[in-house]
């Protein structure tokens, strides 16, 4: 990802980027007027001569404030490790100069660091607490009117932390980056730490050459500029000058028996003993201050505000924006007005009601021998015309099902796992999963569900940023887990033999658990304590867990419950899991077909109709790459088959848009069954609802004609019960505005609020942030417009505006003409081009499939275009072909337009043209 600095920041480099009076070097980002030195008396115990006054170099914005008449509203005091310098948050000092929420900001360099004095003698921790506090002294910071806040990175974290806790008075809330203020030796300190204390190695690579600075330097993702490099380095030309370096790393208190350990402890004790706002920035590649660290700093400081940044390393500062989110934060605990928390909460009161726990209906449900949850086995095959038996593999009636929910409880609490403990279940959709999940909610566990088909790599991300305490699994799961470092004690879906269960390292069992005996006594959960952790597909980027309370799941199936009558006794199929899960809190009867539920496109025809035909199904809860797949094999369906399919009266598809004419064919397959599209995201489901009856009409009067306003992208129908939706208007940039909006026609992100909302994003502090700037609206990142009669129209996601020199173009309705074109099976519009001169771009996967990627031929490329100018007035730049879509893996109906607009880009530039 690339970095993009605040607009406040200077010149970004060149010749006549800033330089300092001790350097020559360029300073990019720097103002000069920012730069002054303090001589300070040192208190510090290593000082021969107590007293001894020392020079100091700050970065500090006082002056640029003063110049702009702006009264900060504090001091941010930030500090920086080792090896770099105050250089480190020239993007914090600018962005502290917002007349909007303007914030003073030192940047110190710590002595013997940076531009600050060499003094000679080896500065240890205590030392350097005892610098800073002179330092603050020497600046009047002790007896600030205004709120301290520390903001520091690297071995400046446990540096500011000791100074926060001399200073108590005066400090009022922590941010770090990327750091440590504690190693409990379980592991071993990071390699690159050890190479560098070897003493072999320890005096040539830290002092003696650069190495140890070029490391660090290297640690940053992009990799930073020439001039940026050669600012850093500016302050440690000579080994002179670099021996605090050394000293620094020396420091590292390993052992027990290091001089500065006993500090360290005293120092981390003292970070978990107060309980001031804090905020954790944090890059997740950091192979120095690895995720450990964070998760040892989220134990000591529960109640902080974290963001990870997947893929940022080390040098934070430098991969990412931090000054936003820390102004932002900033401003949310220090600003004018309501703080945003307590907006939350206030969200979260308003939206109050009756509250039914999941739990209620297995509880009224406990002598029922009727089917709650089945597992289909894999067919045959081989069926005859004549009746058809459906294959299931297991099943549980109601009150099996309440029992076993009971045992599980049972055992769960008996090996200790608590209200709050975050569980994963890496547990296939099915009996087993349904049981795991409602047992965890009735003890008040928080459930992680992060779908298998996110990958290894995404699933590594996800349960490392949720840190599970606790990991259900599969074989396959607890293999994959052992091999990849999931977090978590393992607990076998099967028992195992002794060998398996030592090499998985699992610790319990399902069997075992289910040999408990159940336990009245359990108190129920707090309705507004979390409940589950569900992520995101990770079509838009790194998959997001999204948290949610009691109150809201119970408020989501309500929702769905009362928008589409799934009342006991319904029979639903579920080939997308959330509503397998769903089912039985609504005393809906539930079965997942025999397919793969991550990759939706292994649901055939008659797969499906051998679930509906194992419980008599009257709901079907399908995604749009089943539907394509169920209509694709619907000519393998024998006569024994059809009839389950029949009597279906509901199906529902959500995930994405699905155009009008593949919702025509589906019809043909259940005629007797109403389809509705529901609109939603994992974040909120469902939001809105509309039948395939209703998008028929939505863009006609009564006379058949097109409606004015309508037609721009794909209905998706009203607000379903409890929900409230409008736009924002989108700026002439692309960028949406504050004010919202139910006006027909105009375009705009789409916001919503209901009691089904999430709570919040999970460690994804600025994610969440962005997304409730408006309080108490989501922000769905999703582009669209109301028409007349108050329908809601989706037009794409607000990431894939097209920033077109005639204003702004959005996709889907010419996605849906170039899939009309006969010859054509999905297809993406994307922008190729600077921002504000793109042009529009047509990618089609050709039926049969195309066999080399690049320029459709004259006949394809005119029905394309004539299609979409006939529908939208549209006239494409080109159109392209591929063999398939890049997609999420999730979904397998998610296009990633991203990644297709730049190769796109790529190969309207002439270059040789691959598969993207």
């Amino acid at each position: 990802m690339a970095r993009t600095r605040p607009s406040t920041t200077p010149q970004p480099g060149g010749p006549d980027a800033a330089r300092l009076p001790m350097t020559e070097v360029p300073l990019p980002g720097v103002d000069p007027a920012w730069s002054r030195t303090v001589t300070v008396a040192s208190t510090a115990p290593v000082e021969p001569v107590p007293g001894r006054r020392r020079r100091w170099h700050v970065l500090d914005n006082a002056a640029s404030l003063e110049a702009a008449g702006l009264t900060p509203r504090g001091t941010v005091l930030a500090v920086h490790g080792n090896p770099t310098w105050s250089y480190l948050w020239r993007d914090v000092l600018a962005a502290g100069t917002d007349p909007a929420n303007p914030w003073r900001v030192v940047a110190v360099d710590q002595l013997d660091m940076g531009f600050s004095e060499r003094t000679g003698l080896f500065r240890r921790l205590d030392d350097r607490v005892r610098d800073l506090g002179d330092l603050t002294a020497e600046l009047g910071l002790d007896a600030s009117d205004g709120p301290v806040v520390t903001l520091a990175h690297d071995w400046g974290g446990l540096v500011s932390s000791g100074w926060a806790l001399e200073h108590q008075d005066v400090h009022r809330a922590t941010i770090l980056t990327n750091t440590a203020v504690h190693h409990d030796n379980a592991e071993q300190i990071p390699a690159s730490l050890r190479l560098a204390l070897a003493p072999a190695a320890h005096g040539l690579l830290t002092e003696r050459t650069t190495s140890f600075l070029d490391v660090a330097l290297a640690l940053a993702d992009p990799s930073l500029p020439r001039e940026v490099r050669a600012a850093y380095r500016a302050p440690y030309t000579t080994r002179a000058r670099r021996e605090a370096i050394r000293n620094f790393v020396a420091d590292i208190p390993v052992a027990p028996d290091h001089p500065s350990h006993a500090r360290y402890e005293q120092i981390a004790a003292g970070v978990a003993a107060r309980d001031v706002p804090a905020l954790l920035l944090w890059g997740i590649g950091d192979p120095v201050f690895q995720e450990r660290y964070l998760q040892d700093l989220v134990r000591r400081l529960p109640h902080a505000d974290v963001h990870r940044y997947e893929g940022a390393l080390h040098l934070l500062p430098e991969d990412r924006d931090v000054a936003t989110p820390v102004m932002a934060w900033l401003a949310d605990r220090f600003g004018p007005g309501p703080r945003r928390r307590e907006l939350h909460l206030q969200r979260r009161a308003t939206s109050r009601g009756d509250h039914v726990p999941f739990s209620a209906e297995l509880d009224a449900r406990r002598a029922d021998l009727g089917l709650a949850v089945v597992d289909m086995a894999p067919s045959s095959g081989d069926a005859g015309a004549g009746a058809h038996a459906a294959p299931v593999r297991a099943s549980l009636s109601w009150a099996e099902l309440a029992d076993r929910v009971d045992r599980l409880a049972a055992g769960l609490t008996g090996i200790g796992v608590r209200p709050g403990d975050r569980v994963s279940l890496m547990v296939p959709p099915g009996s087993d999963l349904t049981a795991l999940l409602y047992a965890c909610l009735r003890i008040g566990a928080v459930v992680v569900v992060a779908d298998s088909g996110l990958g290894p790599r995404g699933l590594t991300r996800a349960l490392r940023g949720a840190a599970p305490a606790w990991l259900v699994g599969i074989g396959k799961a607890l293999a994959a887990g052992r091999a990849l470092g999931w977090p978590g004690t393992r607990i076998s879906l099967e028992a195992l033999d002794p060998v398996t269960r030592r090499a998985l390292g699992v610790a319990h069992d399902v069997p075992g658990l289910l040999a408990s005996a159940p336990r009245p006594d359990l108190p129920a959960p707090d309705p507004d304590a979390d409940a589950a952790v569900l992520f995101t597909s990770g079509s838009t980027g790194p998959a997001k867990g999204v948290v949610y309370t009691h109150r809201q799941l119970c408020a989501m199936r309500d929702a769905v419950r009362g928008t589409y009558g799934l009342t006991a006794g319904t029979g639903l199929v579920a080939g997308f899991a959330p509503f397998a899960l769903l089912g039985p809190a609504m005393g809906a009867s539930s079965v997942t077909p025999d397919m793969d539920v991550t990759a939706p496109k292994t649901l055939t025809a008659r797969a499906l109709a051998d679930a509906a035909s194992a419980i008599q199904a009257t709901a079907v809860f399908l995604s749009p790459a089943a539907i394509s797949n169920v209509l694709a094999t619907r000519h393998e369906l024998d006569e024994g088959q059809r009839p389950a399919l029949e009597l279906v009266e509901l199906v529902l598809s959500a995930g994405a848009p699905l155009p009008e004419p593949l919702l025509e064919q589906l019809q043909e397959l259940v005629p007797a069954a109403t389809l509705h599209t529901p609109y939603g995201m994992t974040e909120a489901l469902p939001l809105t609802d509309v039948t395939l009856g209703s998008i028929r009409q939505a863009g006609r009067d009564s006379a058949g004609s097109a409606v004015a306003g309508a037609g721009n992208g794909v209905c998706v129908g009203t607000a379903v019960h409890g929900a409230e939706l409008g736009v924002t208007a989108l700026r002439p940039d692309g960028t949406p505005g504050d004010e919202i909006t139910t006006e027909p026609g105009v375009t705009g992100e789409i916001v919503a609020r209901a009691p089904h909302v999430k709570d919040r994003y999970d460690r994804l502090w600025h994610t969440e942030h962005l997304s409730t700037q408006l309080p108490g609206w989501h922000r769905t990142g999703d582009v669209g417009h109301v028409d007349a009669a108050g329908r809601l129209w989706v037009e794409g996601r607000l990431a894939h505006v097209i920033l077109a020199d005639g204003g702004l173009l959005t996709p889907v309705a010419a996605e849906h003409a170039a899939q009309a074109t006969p010859g054509v099976g999905r297809a993406a519009v994307v922008g190729v081009g600077p921002a504000g001169t793109q042009v529009p771009v047509a990618v089609v996967e050709t039926v049969p499939p195309a066999q080399r990627p690049g320029p459709a031929d004259p006949l394809l490329s005119g029905a394309v275009r004539a299609a979409v100018r006939e529908a939208t007035g549209l006239d494409l730049a080109a159109v392209l072909v591929v063999r398939e879509h890049p997609t999420d893996i999730r979904h397998n109906s998610k296009i990633d337009r991203a990644l297709l607009a730049g190769w796109a880009q790529d190969a309207l530039a002439g270059g040789r043209i691959r598969n993207p």
